[in-house]
């Protein structure tokens, strides 16, 4: 089986086999194409950004039909759903490389990202909160490990929306900084109950921001997912990597070891959600996972064809 995410930052690609909802990863890829870049100012996609997504799936599909995948499933997130155009490069997507995508509601990325998160995970009666920082959106989901999810919410907040709305400076500016964590903990207030956010006793964080603070921890160089999966990130050590994040002009960030180059200039506003999100739950450290919404959306397929 094949599952593509077409994120708003990233395009990644999955080929795995699937027995009894057990993944065993074959091929896995990102490539980080911005594709929500100047989504949230113009509404619409920006072709540059479109021609990275093209270049991307011109190459996925080149891996797919290598590895003989019997089955390709894709789901499009918070760029192609909030883009006026979205519908149209959905439909351009599957004309040209034969990939037919759903755009899914946050809602739906959030139930999926749980399920592959805790796919792994016995069945616990602590509420888990699973974590998922995307380029346009951030969400929510909060359940027992190993089961379904009780409460999923979608907040309009990611890595690349933030960052075009607070830090325009190079490196940001103090300002920037604090109206973006003021932002997110609003938002947070808004979209989870004061309960929920008292009950959650354990979190796993998963997507590009978190496994790049993993990462950069451990000053990972080349990056090594093993190493990555399951690392517990400790708000003290998510804090002290924002601070020097934030340093840096995105010149040097592009340096720092653990950090892929080409999320130098959004690392910042995502390292923000994280810290903001791990206090507001009042966690003293979050689990990184690798296992998400490709995984998710791979058992999912698998039961449906099943």
């Amino acid at each position: 089986m094949a599952v593509i995410d077409l994120g708003t930052n990233t395009t990644r690609l999955l080929v795995c086999d699937v027995h009894d909802d057990e993944i065993a990863e074959l091929e896995r890829r990102t490539t980080i194409t911005g594709l929500g870049q100047g989504v949230d100012a113009n509404g619409r996609l920006a072709d540059a950004a479109k021609d990275r997504v093209r270049d991307a799936l011109g190459e996925f599909r080149e891996l797919i039909d290598r590895h003989g995948a019997a089955r390709t499933t894709a789901v499009a997130t918070s760029a192609m759903r909030d883009a006026e155009d979205g519908e149209a490069f959905r439909q351009e997507i599957c004309e040209r490389f034969g990939i037919a995508a759903q755009t899914i509601s946050g809602a739906e990325e959030a139930r999926l990202t749980f399920r592959g998160a805790t796919g792994g995970n016995s069945p616990g009666r602590d509420p888990t909160l699973v974590l998922d920082i995307g380029g346009g959106s951030t969400e929510y989901v909060i359940g027992a490990g190993g089961g379904e999810p009780d409460f999923e919410v979608s907040m309009r907040a990611g890595s690349v929306r933030q960052t075009e709305r607070h830090l325009n400076d190079d490196p940001p500016t103090p300002e920037g900084l604090h109206a973006l964590a003021a932002e997110v903990r609003g938002l947070i207030a808004g979209a989870v109950p004061e309960r929920l956010l008292a009950e959650v006793e354990s979190g796993i964080a998963v997507a590009g921001t978190a496994t790049s603070l993993a990462a950069i921890s451990q000053e990972l160089e080349p990056y090594d997912s093993a190493r990555v999966h399951r690392f517990r990130l400790e708000l003290g050590e998510a804090e002290r990597i924002l601070a020097m994040l934030a340093a840096l002009p995105v010149a040097e960030r592009r340096e720092v070891a653990g950090l892929h180059p080409d999320r130098a200039a959004t690392i910042v506003a995502g390292a923000v959600i994280l810290v903001e999100s791990i206090r507001a739950f009042g966690l003293d450290e979050m689990q990184v996972s690798e296992a998400d919404l490709l995984h998710g959306a791979a058992l999912e397929a698998a039961g449906a064809s099943g």
